[in-house]
């Protein structure tokens, strides 16, 4: 998964980058297999994490529309107890958000001991969408880079392991999948209209995404770009760097608070 993972001070041009990328797999059921291994493994290192109650875990998971951030979700942590998994998703910032700084309202759902948290977008967009659509000036927007690698940082030396994937859709597979939502109605009830306008500035996207990523990839914070032309191969992916990762943190159970030999329960 390494392939994957952005270094710091890599410049990083997502359009150079394979988006329809699956690996060494040759079939969708081979990587579904390995998945479900993975998933299962995910379980366990989940149960550890709670009970170990000792290492606060965040996912952060941007990607344009389409690019499948929900069902990325749904996959990779099915069957997973959900007593110790919250995933946040941030929409538009309401009045009382916009009152305070951009990062208020993230620092709020950061997770706590034993936590895994998932951002469904995150303070990313506050150097994405508002460089795209021009809502702040650059003058705002550019020094949040700077910011967003201090806070993470002070996260990570406060215990949080921080893991940051950008789900990387190509522009044509997104076509594909948008046009999919219209055709299918059971489907049609996701279809924003907007997301057409949204489209229209892929370029500009992509350019924003890009820098962010190069800026921002730190060793206490790393970016991952994930190809997912293929949402099998992405959820193989995603398993891979999150079941690698819990696995390095040596976690076990804690010991019973007294010595329990002997006891039976009546």
């Amino acid at each position: 998964m390494d392939a994957y993972r952005i270094d710091q001070g890599t410049k990083v041009i997502l359009d150079d980058r394979m988006a329809d990328d699956t690996g060494e797999f040759s079939s969708k059921s081979e990587a579904k297999k390995e998945t479900g291994r993975l998933n299962e493994r995910l379980q366990d290192l989940q149960d550890l994490l709670w009970a170990e109650h000792q290492h606060r875990v965040l996912l952060v998971l941007q990607g344009m529309d389409a690019s499948g951030k929900d069902s990325a979700v749904r996959h990779v942590f099915a069957g997973v107890n959900p007593a110790g998994v919250k995933v946040i998703s941030f929409k538009a910032p309401t009045p009382e958000e916009l009152a305070h700084d951009y990062l208020w309202r993230i620092h709020r759902h950061v997770p706590g001991d034993g936590e895994i948290a998932v951002f469904n977008r995150s303070h990313y967009e506050d150097v994405g969408v508002v460089r795209v659509k021009q809502l702040v000036p650059e003058s705002v927007w550019r020094p949040r880079f700077e910011q967003i690698n201090a806070f993470e940082k002070m996260l990570a030396e406060e215990g949080t392991i921080i893991l940051k994937f950008f789900l990387h859709i190509s522009k044509d597979e997104q076509r594909k999948q948008l046009q999919e939502r219209l055709d299918d109605p059971t489907k049609r009830w996701k279809f924003n209209p907007g997301d057409l306008a949204e489209r229209a500035r892929w370029d500009d996207y992509m350019a924003a995404y890009g820098e962010a990523i190069s800026t921002t990839s730190t060793p206490w914070a790393p970016w991952y770009v994930v190809p997912t032309n293929h949402r099998w191969y992405r959820d193989y992916v995603l398993s891979s760097v999150i079941v690698a990762t819990l696995d390095g943190l040596k976690m076990s159970y804690p010991e019973p608070l007294e010595e329990l030999e002997g006891v039976v329960v009546k």
